[in-house]
């Protein structure tokens, strides 16, 4: 049967279509909630012969969490679906839970699809979270990028995250779902107004807006947004990287727009530091004003330091000595490190250990030496490879200058 194309079926199929067409595997993650089941459903019918995998995440928040869990592997397994629950334990109560508990979600949904091969997981997000989250945001004063439409898809936590509900709304959904009589679960949190997106959601309905020119607004603001990442890419075609840090021409940066400027140091920050998110913007600000007066700055773990005709930016020591072993072979985020002997680790350089190891030959300057990965026995240390290479470690940076280009374009 040939659906129309206002059929949420139809609309969520053609966005599967469009995002993962040459996929032969993909991950979905499924809460209980009307919105993720009906995204079950409609993949598990548009993923015939694809390898569909479910998981859920248990945050354990909720007393009927792990049952609800079991529910959705039930219901994945009748439509021939494997799935995983992911337990999430919480070290600390302190915090911001909701913000906690979704980049816990994600992080453990990242490492499920990691270690299954599949190469995205799709989320089920609509075009009411569209709504809602805008208003929210406009509340907070947010500026372009954090008003600007969900994208249907986006790389974080090591995953490409992918979104085909966007064009559907709630409600027909859950239509949906009840003509078919699939059952989902509603979580009592929906009703609780000490969450922003409840007392959001609650004035949406009372005032009478309209969901889809909520969301089309968000998407109008998308649009000004791309816009703007293809200029701040303009402006960043001349930046080179070395050695794990990063140079902006001086003359291009200084002839755009203070927003131009502030995207541009926002990617070249996270380039650095490898953080999934950018900077607040009130210390993004003062970077900026400290930039433009010539003076050196820090900014979420990386230093930034004009100089001439270049800005340069680089990890900051300080930050990179705190950066745990190696984990599956890269070091602080930014470095592959392979060679290391029985009883050795990786640590930053330091300071106190930069003299030893004759920087300057380097062409790297001292506080840029001190944050490069070192092999050390206990205390000892054993070398220094980017100061001065030895066989057998080998110490490459993970991102190169197209990386950086690319986060211009996704910030």
């Amino acid at each position: 049967m040939t659906l129309p194309p206002t059929d949420p079926v139809f609309r969520v199929h053609a966005a599967l279509d469009r995002l993962a067409g040459d996929m032969p595997a993909i991950g979905v993650a499924v809460s209980g909630g009307g919105d993720s089941v009906a995204l079950m459903h409609m993949i598990a019918d548009w993923g015939r012969g694809r390898r569909i995998m479910v998981a859920t995440v248990d945050h354990g928040i909720r007393p009927e969490s792990a049952a609800e869990a079991r529910q959705v592997g039930r219901a994945a397994r009748a439509l021939g679906l494997s799935h995983a629950t992911l337990v999430w334990q919480r070290g600390t109560e302190t915090g911001n839970l909701m913000a906690n508990a979704r980049d816990a979600r994600l992080r453990l949904l990242s490492g499920w699809a990691q270690r299954n091969d599949l190469p995205a997981v799709v989320l089920g997000h609509t075009a009411d979270d569209q709504a809602e989250t805008l208003l929210m945001r406009l509340g907070r004063g947010s500026g372009i990028d954090g008003l600007a439409s969900m994208a249907e898809w986006r790389d974080a936590f090591g995953t490409r995250w992918l979104r085909p509900m966007l064009g559907v709304g709630r409600q027909d959904l859950r239509d949906w779902l009840r003509l078919r009589d699939i059952p989902w679960v509603d979580d009592p949190s929906n009703d609780n107004e000490d969450f922003d997106r409840i007392r959001v959601r609650r004035a949406i309905s009372a005032m009478g807006l309209d969901i889809a020119a909520l969301a089309r607004a968000a998407n109008h603001i998308q649009e000004a947004r791309d816009a703007l990442s293809h200029y701040a890419a303009h402006a960043a075609r001349e930046a080179e990287a070395y050695n794990g840090s990063l140079t902006l021409p001086r003359r291009a940066y200084g002839d755009a727009p203070s927003e131009i400027r502030r995207r541009l140091i926002v990617a070249a920050c996270r380039w650095i530091t490898g953080a999934d998110y950018p900077p607040r913007r009130n210390t993004v600000l003062h970077a900026l004003n400290a930039i433009a007066t010539g003076h050196r700055v820090t900014l979420d773990g990386a230093l930034i330091e004009p100089a001439g005709d270049r800005i340069r930016l680089f990890r900051e020591a300080a930050a990179a000595l705190r950066a745990p072993d190696v984990q599956d072979g890269i070091w602080d985020n930014r470095w592959h490190v392979s060679g290391l002997k029985p009883g050795q680790h990786v640590a930053a350089l330091g300071m106190g250990e930069v003299a030893r190891v004759k920087w300057r030959l380097s062409g790297l300057g001292r506080d840029e030496a001190a944050a490069t990965p070192a092999i050390w026995e206990g205390d000892r240390l054993i070398a220094a490879p980017l100061i001065r290479p030895m066989a057998p470690y080998d110490v490459r940076p993970v991102r190169v200058a197209s990386h950086f280009r690319r986060l211009v374009m996704a910030h």
